[in-house]
This record gives C-alpha cells, sequence and structure tokens, in this order.
C-alpha cells in the first residue's frame, strides 16, 4: 500500500482511501478511512424479555426463532438476551471471522453470544450489512479476532471498533445498498421459484406412483386410464446388482471416473465433485458400472442418494449399481422409482441400525412394488425428466445471478492495491 493509502487515528478522515473500480457517475468524492467504532456502537440493552426471539441464519439473516428450522437451545431466562431493532447489524461474536452477520429488519432478542452494532448518524447499515460479507472485511475480522484456533476465535465489540475501512458518503452508500439490494430481491424471487418446482415435483411424484396400500397411482396419464391395474413384483425381480470388485489401479479403472456416496446430492440425482480413481488414490472396494447402471447409495438412506450417469466407471463399496434384469422395468423408471417416497420410506424402515445406518442388499431386493406396462413408463419417467431440465434450467438462473451479485460487489467495493487516481 502506497502513503497515500496510510492513516493514523488523528487524521483517519482526512486522509484519501481507498477506491472501488465501479462508481455510479454522481460520485467523485474520495472514500474516506473510518474506525468501525466511529460508524457504530454497541447496543447493550437487555431485561426485555417480553420481545420475540431471534436467529442469525446463514442466507435468511435475522428471522424469528420459530422459523429458523433449528432447534430451540435458548435459555429460558431471557434477561441477558439483547435488544435488536431494525437498522441494526448483528454479529455472531464466536463466527464474524466467517462472516455470520446480518442486518435487523425487525425488532426482538437475540442471544448474548451475538454483538449488535447500532448505526450512528451518516451510516446506512443495509450498505455495511453487504460490506462486512466482502472477502477483504472478512480478512480483516479473522486478523482482529482474538483466541488461540477457529473454535475459540471472538471478536468482540472492543476489537471490532478498532477496525479501520474505507468509507464513502452517506448518499454513496445509499446508492450501493439499493443496488445490491435489488440484486438480493431478483435472487430471492428466483430461489422461490426454484424451490416452487421442487416442491411441486416432490407432489407429482406423490401422485405417479402408487402409495403403501393402493394398487394404483392416483395420478394417470390420458393414454393410460383404462390401462388395468399395475402389477406387484418384488425388486429382486426387475434388477440385477453388479458383483465382483476391479482394481482401480489397473487399466481401464485407474483413469475412469470413481463415484462415492459423497458425489452424489441428496434426491436430487446430480453428481458432484467426480474426480479420477487415479485422483483420490482410491485402492479397493470398487464396483464397475455402465450407462446402464443406476447408482444407488446404501449408507444412510434417509439422505436418498440415487445417481444415472451417462458414462462408464467405478463406484465405491458404499454404492449399489443396479441395472434392469430385463425389458420389463426402463432405467428411467427404475432411476425415479429408487428415488420415490415410498423406496425411501422402506428403505428407512429396513436399515441396519449401525453408527452409519444402511440398507443391505438382501433388503434391497425384497421391496414390493407396483409397475405398469414399459409404455406408461417411460411417460412417467418423461415427464419427470422434463421437470428435472426445467429444475435445472432456472437453478442455472440463480447460480448466474449469484455470480452476477459477486462480480458487482468485487466491483463496488474497494480491495487492497487500488488507490485513487
Amino acid at each position: 500500500m502506497t502513503s497515500k493509502t496510510k492513516t493514523t487515528a488523528t487524521k483517519e478522515e482526512a486522509t484519501p482511501a481507498l477506491v472501488p473500480k465501479l462508481r455510479f457517475p454522481e460520485f467523485r468524492e474520495a472514500w474516506k478511512i473510518k474506525r468501525l467504532g466511529n460508524l457504530f456502537s454497541d447496543r447493550q440493552e437487555s431485561g426485555l424479555t417480553g420481545l420475540p426471539l431471534l436467529s442469525l441464519m446463514d442466507k435468511e439473516g435475522i428471522v424469528p426463532q420459530g422459523d429458523s428450522n433449528r432447534k430451540n437451545n435458548s435459555n429460558s431466562d431471557k434477561s441477558k438476551y439483547l435488544r435488536v431493532v431494525p437498522g441494526d447489524i448483528a454479529y455472531n461474536t464466536m463466527r464474524m471471522w466467517e462472516g455470520r452477520s446480518a442486518h435487523v429488519g425487525l425488532e426482538g432478542l437475540v442471544s448474548p453470544a451475538y454483538t449488535v452494532c447500532e448505526p450512528q448518524s451518516g451510516v446506512h447499515s443495509l450498505f455495511f450489512s453487504h460490506y462486512f460479507k466482502t472477502p477483504q472485511l472478512i480478512e480483516q475480522f479473522r486478523r482482529y479476532s482474538q483466541g488461540l484456533v477457529k473454535d475459540t476465535l471472538n471478536l468482540k465489540y472492543a476489537a471490532f471498533s478498532q477496525i479501520s475501512v474505507p468509507s464513502p458518503t452517506y448518499p454513496e452508500q445509499q446508492k450501493i445498498a439499493e443496488c445490491l439490494s435489488s440484486v438480493d430481491e431478483l435472487m430471492a424471487a428466483q430461489a422461490r421459484k426454484v424451490d416452487a418446482l421442487k416442491t411441486h415435483k416432490k407432489w407429482l411424484m406423490q401422485q405417479l406412483f402408487p402409495r403403501e396400500g393402493e394398487t394404483q397411482p392416483r395420478l394417470r396419464f390420458p393414454e393410460f386410464q383404462n390401462a388395468g391395474e399395475w402389477e406387484e413384483k418384488s425388486l429382486g425381480q426387475l434388477i440385477e446388482i453388479a458383483s465382483g470388485q476391479v482394481d482401480p489401479k489397473q487399466p481401464p479403472y485407474c483413469d475412469s471416473p470413481q463415484i462415492g456416496s459423497e458425489n452424489i446430492e441428496s434426491h436430487s440425482g446430480k453428481l458432484v465433485n467426480v474426480k479420477s480413481a487415479g485422483d483420490k488414490g482410491v485402492i479397493s472396494g470398487n464396483y464397475a458400472f455402465d450407462e446402464n447402471d443406476i447408482l444407488y447409495s446404501k449408507i444412510r438412506p434417509a439422505l436418498n442418494k440415487v445417481a444415472a450417469p451417462a458414462f462408464t466407471g467405478i463406484c465405491s463399496a458404499d454404492i449399489y449399481p443396479i441395472r434392469p434384469a430385463d425389458g420389463s422395468l426402463l432405467r428411467s423408471y427404475l432411476f425415479y422409482l429408487l428415488l420415490s417416497q415410498d423406496f425411501l420410506d422402506y428403505a428407512i424402515r429396513n436399515s441396519e441400525r449401525g453408527k452409519i445406518p444402511k440398507i443391505n442388499r438382501d433388503a434391497l431386493v425384497t421391496y414390493k412394488t407396483l409397475i405398469p406396462s414399459p409404455d406408461e413408463q417411460q411417460r412417467i419417467a418423461s415427464c419427470l425428466s422434463g421437470l428435472d431440465a426445467l429444475i435445472t434450467a432456472e437453478t442455472q438462473k440463480l447460480e448466474a445471478l449469484k455470480t452476477h451479485k459477486k462480480g458487482l460487489m468485487q466491483q463496488l467495493f474497494p480491495s487492497p492495491g487500488e488507490v485513487e487516481a
């Protein structure tokens, strides 16, 4: 950093500071270095036990404790809990080095494990709530946190107040906050759209597959309304499970993709972070699979991990490579059958109760299911795969918005090395 950006405690607001790469055209005044202690005071209001209890969530921010889906671990004595009001910023004192902070939008109480920052005159707290999520400030929070190891690090207000940051005028704070908040609103709307599609898919699968005790599904496509009841069979009559391990150190397996349970997303069927056997360093307990197989994770069945790779590879011993035994069962239908709620409930009920629950081969093949004709199987699978494609497309739009916001954040906030020209 050049001498132009150096500052002292007595001249911190008089010295030109770092400026961002991207600015709105109406703003030209340099950002000034200010201490966070001059921007925020430490709100220490306790004893107001009649206010609602709030929680700080990673994505949602400050929400009513009952909406957090977390177990209520709060103390029955709320006398030491801290009051927050709209416009405050609350942060997790033990996790600020990870950026655990949020803008407050409602009045209530937070745990004494939080620090409550009250904005001073000329401070747009929504601007700073975005600013506090930038890598450069999170690094500052880490540096000023006290403790020997990560699990003991804490950033109390006294240390927080000593951190110096470049700060623009209030109108520019407001403009940046409005810009980023508009992107947040778009992201929230897109996330709701993705969640709605996932909820619709879950409902649709419950209608397209017969429930326990029923002989046909509640919803059938018009062309199959008079096709008769589905035929009951055990899964063992319909599938084959690969046996015979392969050596991942030998060609062609050493260069093949290697999939373990950790590479399959729960409930979605998507594969993530797939590496070759050589890259993983796997040496034993592997089975070959190809594009005719469905991969089903036998450990922790409640996670519902099923994948249908379109390539050849090897999978670890925590995966069952399953394929249809004959033409009476389609691979595409088998994929959704293993993802269905009825099979999920069965797998959970019939898992071995150990430290890590798992469903063994005998329990898997004993599962009884109702099967329609291959034509109806194809119709069901095509419907669900089309919905999956739509979910994927909308999820990609959400990810694009996240990437756009990240890029904006990098441009709208200064980073070390960027000085005023």
